[in-house]
């Protein structure tokens, strides 16, 4: 089978409603979501303020921030969405419930209006579809289940289209995400958890897996990893390791500012220490979880001789980078080619892409 990717479709009446928010002098016009498309539609035209019903922030980027509630008049107001990683379906459903009439998505608002706006990821990684086409069909061509067929092209079609109702049936499972039933945990199980941030993950693996034999839990920010320590103190066998995975051993600049997306940068705030896994851990692996927020690549150059003599199960994140989708099942399968891949997709816009390395014999 060929991935195949659905023509582009044409809605008439957001187009209409785009061309509204740009040209009609008498709408208000507000936005939802404080994010990098956001400061670029404020570059691009005035707004009469953001709605927020979760902050208690009352203005941002010199404009007023509103409770849904506050805006009385919904009849001569546009809003535009510009959610996109995690609950853009929810945010339309929860402007719409607040008797909002006129929405539009930031991907509408940018395909059906004149206006040169870019689109924070989904540009390049659909120049990276055009580019690297045989690419994407050979991973596909790869995966054999079903569902993770369909998670995938839905995945390609929603980043060529752009058009979010590819991801309309997905939802946030931050509670499941990592674990599925196809990973057949048994006793003595030793899991990598690769961006352990507070130990949330480790504590799931815990509850699948109570008989396992040990954890190492990876974390360079020492604020993150004494929340981790904290919350698996009543737990056996839990290494905890002040360090991030690479390819190699170097001292690297951290931005801790982002929570679960604290990540390498040259513009980071402190210094942290990476290694290889293969250096920092000689026990045999069963399982690796990694979500390590762009790096993937660069650990699991360094975990080769894991991968390769354990044949570990591995959880690994293909979405922080626009290539991920192909570039990391390529890199892993050209060190063995014996694993079966899966896929899931745990939120309903780009973020929390999971690919699955699943050992073959394990599916007999």
């Amino acid at each position: 089978m060929m991935l195949v990717v659905g023509k582009e479709t044409i809605d008439l009446k957001k187009e209409k409603l785009a061309t509204r928010f740009f040209s009609d002098e008498k709408v208000k016009r507000y936005v939802l979501g404080r994010n990098k498309n956001t400061q670029n539609l404020l570059s691009a035209i005035a707004i009469d303020g953001f709605i927020d019903d979760f902050t208690d922030m009352t203005e941002w980027l010199g404009k007023p921030v509103f409770k849904s509630s506050d805006i009385l008049n919904k009849n001569d107001v546009i809003v535009v969405s510009c959610s996109l990683a995690i609950y853009p379906h929810t945010a339309i459903k929860n402007l719409q419930h607040a008797g909002f009439k006129y929405i539009l998505d930031y991907l509408e608002l940018v395909k059906y209006s004149n206006i040169n706006l870019s689109i924070e990821f989904i540009d390049e990684a659909k120049q990276d579809i055009e580019l690297n086409w045989n690419k994407y069909n050979y991973i596909f061509s790869k995966i054999k289940e079903t569902k993770s067929r369909k998670i995938y092209s839905d995945l390609i079609n929603f980043r060529q289209n752009r058009n979010l109702s590819y991801l309309v049936d997905y939802k946030v499972d931050q509670i499941g995400q990592y674990f599925e039933d196809f990973l057949n945990f048994t006793d003595n199980e030793v899991f990598v958890d690769a961006g352990g941030y507070d130990g949330q993950t480790s504590i799931e693996f815990i509850k699948r897996c109570p008989t396992y034999k040990s954890i190492y839990i990876f974390e360079p920010s020492k604020e993150n990893l004494t929340l981790a320590k904290k919350n698996l103190k009543d737990f056996k066998n839990v290494n905890f390791i002040s360090k991030g995975l690479s390819n190699q051993k170097e001292t690297l600049r951290f931005d801790t500012g982002s929570g679960s997306a604290s990540s390498i940068s040259e513009n980071g705030t402190i210094e942290i220490e990476v290694d290889t896994l293969d250096t920092l851990v000689t026990e045999n692996v069963t399982f690796i979880k990694m979500d390590i927020e762009g790096a993937e690549s660069l650990a699991i150059d360094g975990m080769k001789n894991h991968i390769l003599n354990d044949y570990p199960k591995m959880a690994i994140s293909v979405y922080h980078k626009v290539d991920d989708l192909w570039k990391i099942p390529e890199q892993i399968l050209a060190i063995r080619n014996d694993y079966d891949l899966f896929i899931r997709h745990y939120t309903e816009g780009t973020d929390e892409t999971v690919m699955f390395f699943i050992p073959k014999q394990m599916h007999g």
